[in-house]
Parts: structure tokens; C-alpha cells; sequence
């Protein structure tokens, strides 16, 4: 198996068959997000994007849980920043998820455990899911005073406009079995047979055009009218909601609040 660059956050590494498994490496954190580990996982999947040994790509991760989104120390950072600072580092996050989603190799994540918040936005940017059936799932960031604004064009398109209206303001945690009646999971599977799954989807993956592949997920893109140049755009929009929202009243009151491991007021 050929190994990529060494970085801190996560392992690339890629088989004969030309399948690459990006695994996120925190698993002491959940695989919690911060700067480093957005930065490490945006370079990797532009590199794979333009590598021609590579033909799919499997988003994985080490540890009991798939993502618990952001990272606390991450969020610390976030109560004190200024607005234009907090967008500047969503944009970051932005980068990575538009970078996922517009990937020109097929993108298929195995999950297992918790997914929580950009963690959901991580599979709601990939082409195929496969989950385990204990797996759990939320969209949290309400709880905290926050919105899902930078993930809210994948999540969107993954369970419908109806779904993320509830689940963005509910913030309740679902099951896997849920997470596929809504449409953000392909197939779920008792844990055992989670690797089986994907090297059956890996299969058949492998066995259509390359080109094919390419095209057709340029042609659903193109059909829910989002292109990379009007991704980029709304990219502004949603980085602007996230910043304007966590220097708001609600949005420092939750995140000290939560820092506090305190119940905010509300």
C-alpha cells in the first residue's frame, strides 16, 4: 500500500487497486476538528483530486467515533475572535467541504460511532455512505447558540430542506436507521460487516468508466444548479451567518456556556 505525505491529523495511504483511504486520526478527540487537521484533509483531497494512480476514495476514521465535529480547543478560539476573524476561519472549513464535495473521484465514507455537526457535513459531502447500525447522528450546533451554516448546502442536499428545518433546530441527536430514511446514509450494517460493504461498493465502483464516474457526478451537480464558481459564492454567504452568529449575544453566551459545562439559559 502506497503511502502519501506524513501528516499529523490523518493517514493517506493508497492500494493496488488505486482505492485511497484518507482516515482522520484523532481518536482521542473523536476525531474532533481543528485548524490543523481542515488544513491537512483540504490538501489531501486536492492532491488526490489531480493523482492519476488514484480512482476512489474512502473517508474513514480511527477510534470509537466517525467525527464529533469541532474541536474544543478550536471553539475557545471562536469566543474570542473578532467577526472577520471567525469568517476568515470558516472559510477554511468551507474550503475543505467544497473540496470534498466537488472531488472528481468517486467519494465514499465508512462510519462508524458518533457524527456530529461537521462531522454530518462530511458525509453529507461524500457519494456513498455506508454506516454501522449503532451509529448516531446531530446536527448540535443550536444547542450551543450556533447554526450549521458552513455544512448547510451538502446537508441540504442530502436530506431535503423539510428534514434540515427540523434538524437544525431541534439539534436532536437520530439513529443510523434514521439517517438513511432521510436520505444522508446509502446503506447501514451491523459493525462486522461494515468492511464487507465497502469493498462491495469499492467493486462496483471499479467497474465503470472512469470518465463515467467523472461526468456523472458533474451532471447531478449541474442538475441541482451548483456549480464550484457558485459554490464559492455561497460559501461567502454561509461564512458570513456562522461569523455574525458566534460574536452575537446568543452565540458567546453558548459557546461559554458550553466551554463552562454549563446549561446555557434558554
Amino acid at each position: 500500500m502506497k503511502k502519501f505525505s506524513m501528516y499529523k491529523t490523518i493517514k493517506v495511504n493508497t492500494d493496488k487497486q488505486g482505492v485511497t483511504y484518507v482516515t482522520m486520526a484523532r481518536p482521542d478527540v473523536h476525531n474532533a476538528f481543528n485548524a490543523e487537521m481542515i488544513a491537512e484533509m483540504t490538501s489531501a483531497f486536492e492532491a488526490l483530486d489531480k493523482n492519476l494512480d488514484t480512482k476512489i476514495i474512502v473517508l474513514q476514521s480511527e477510534g470509537e467515533s466517525f467525527s464529533a465535529g469541532a474541536d474544543i480547543n478550536w471553539m475557545k478560539s471562536m469566543v474570542k475572535a473578532t467577526q472577520a476573524e471567525n469568517q476568515e476561519d470558516s472559510l477554511k472549513l468551507a474550503a475543505l467541504m467544497r473540496t470534498i464535495n466537488f472531488c472528481g473521484k468517486a467519494v465514499v465514507a465508512k462510519v462508524q460511532g458518533l457524527a456530529l455537526g461537521g462531522g454530518v457535513g462530511l458525509i453529507a459531502c461524500c457519494d456513498i455512505v455506508i454506516a454501522n447500525e449503532q451509529a448516531k447522528f446531530g446536527l448540535t450546533e443550536a444547542k450551543l447558540g450556533l447554526v450549521p451554516a458552513v455544512i448547510s448546502p451538502y446537508v441540504v442536499d442530502a436530506i431535503t430542506a423539510r428534514q434540515a428545518r427540523r434538524y437544525f433546530q431541534t439539534a436532536e441527536i437520530f439513529t443510523a436507521q434514521r439517517g438513511l430514511e432521510i436520505g444522508l446514509l446509502s446503506e447501514i450494517c451491523p459493525i462486522e460487516q461494515l468492511d464487507e460493504l465497502i469493498a462491495k461498493q469499492i467493486k462496483c465502483l471499479l467497474s465503470t468508466g472512469p470518465s463515467a464516474k467523472l461526468i456523472s457526478k458533474k451532471l447531478v451537480q449541474s442538475v441541482v444548479a451548483r456549480t464550484i464558481p457558485q459554490q464559492k459564492k455561497l460559501d461567502q454567504y454561509t461564512t458570513q451567518v456562522i461569523a455574525s452568529v458566534r460574536v452575537s449575544v446568543e452565540g458567546q453566551h453558548g459557546l461559554k456556556s458550553f466551554l463552562d459545562k454549563k446549561k446555557p439559559k434558554w
